[in-house]
């Protein structure tokens, strides 16, 4: 598509309003390098030069090893996931600002140095995922399973924690062992409101394929195991991606799938805080490409990209799913994949986390792997 068509949509998505839950994303000046926080492997604020100088000895601070793979934000606040997949990593639970003009990073644990204790099962061993409710709470998604792109080591049962993003206390600590197997890949987290204001926790396990419903307020759990249908042509080792959709009107629809399956399906929320999945399950159709779904806008968008390339889509899951509605709204100028697309509300945009990951998987990044935090400008 040539130069003036990419604009010509940028310019036409300036215009739209927003949805009651949804962002949508507005032009901005290409050039706008303030709107553009970098930051390479992850420098960290330590209690004092001592202890940064006994982490390092220790092996407990390896700068390269860290990287951020999920974010939230919450005003000029940004909350990120360091999943532990190599040894080094002091924190798995972030937070830095974004205030205007910032064009790097210190992280600061969240909500403390003592709650990323590895071994200390009341801490956080690795977390994965994080996601930020309609109260402030930051819910995360802890495997309890650190250095798995070296000797993966269990260190503790996975959970998730609830965190009070004002004072930092635990909430809620929901014990996962009992909904897992030992051979549980658990990847992604969504938290869900019923419309009587009960909250609930969906977890994906792709090893099982399953998804972990949680019911807050009854304090228990169950799996809905998805049919066989949903993995036709997984790899051994596959990504299930679930995205958590929200329409106008208040209800909410679970959409999930396979990375290297052709299909994808969505399940209405009445049906998984029931536990009736059977014969409720739609197939939304054929895709076109192997999706990595990176993220939502809390409304009705989805936002993702095809495995190995950094251009972004937004589909508005009002639309069919069919390609023509899949509309370009960021593409890398560093040509780095996108890992998470979040909202960021103070601002009335759409942010996307990004960096080079899979250099860093392969363990080519040098000083570290380079991270940018970046506003989705749907122009370049």
């Amino acid at each position: 598509m040539c130069k003036w068509n990419w604009v010509l949509i940028s310019c036409l998505m300036s215009l739209m309003d927003g949805t009651k839950y949804g962002l949508w994303t507005p032009d901005k000046a290409c050039e706008d390098s303030s709107s553009v926080v970098q930051w390479t492997g992850g420098q960290f604020e330590f209690p004092c030069a001592s202890t940064k100088s006994l982490f390092k000895s220790s092996g407990k601070y390896i700068s390269k090893n860290v990287i951020a793979t999920r974010a939230q934000i919450i005003r000029d606040t940004i909350y990120l996931a360091l999943p532990r997949y190599r040894k080094g990593v002091p924190s798995t639970l972030v937070k830095t600002n974004i205030q205007p003009g910032t064009c790097s990073a210190t992280f600061t644990p969240f909500p403390c140095w003592d709650m990323q204790e590895e071994g200390n099962c009341k801490a956080l061993q690795s977390v994965v995922d994080l996601v930020v409710d309609q109260n402030e709470v930051i819910w995360v998604l802890d495997t309890g399973i650190v250095n798995t792109l070296e000797v993966p080591v269990r260190k503790c049962p996975p959970k998730v924690l609830a965190l009070s993003a004002k004072s930092g206390k635990v909430l809620k600590t929901i014990d996962l062992d009992g909904l897992t197997s030992p051979n549980s890949r658990l990847q992604y987290l969504a938290v869900d409101y019923a419309p009587d204001g009960g909250c609930f926790v969906y977890v994906s396990d792709a090893a099982n394929r399953a998804i972990i419903v949680f019911n807050i307020q009854a304090d228990r759990g169950f799996r809905i195991v998805l049919p066989k249908a949903v993995t036709a042509g997984c790899r051994s080792r596959d990504v299930l991606y679930i995205a958590l959709i929200r329409q106008d009107c208040g209800t909410t629809e679970l959409y999930f799938t396979y990375l290297s399956t052709n299909r994808l399906f969505s399940l209405k929320s009445e049906y998984l805080r029931s536990g009736v999945a059977d014969g409720r399950i739609i197939d939304l159709g054929k895709k076109p490409s192997r999706m990595v779904i990176i993220g939502t806008d809390n409304g009705s968008a989805i936002f993702f990209r095809n495995e190995g390339d950094s251009e972004v889509f937004r589909w508005d899951t009002n639309s069919t799913f069919t390609e023509a509605n899949f509309k370009p709204v960021y593409r890398s100028p560093t040509c780095q994949l996108a890992t998470h697309a979040v909202p960021d509300y103070k601002r009335n945009t759409m942010r996307v986390l990004q960096s080079n990951f899979p250099d860093f998987m392969q363990n080519r990044v040098g000083c570290g792997a380079i991270q940018q935090l970046s506003m989705m400008q749907g122009c370049w």
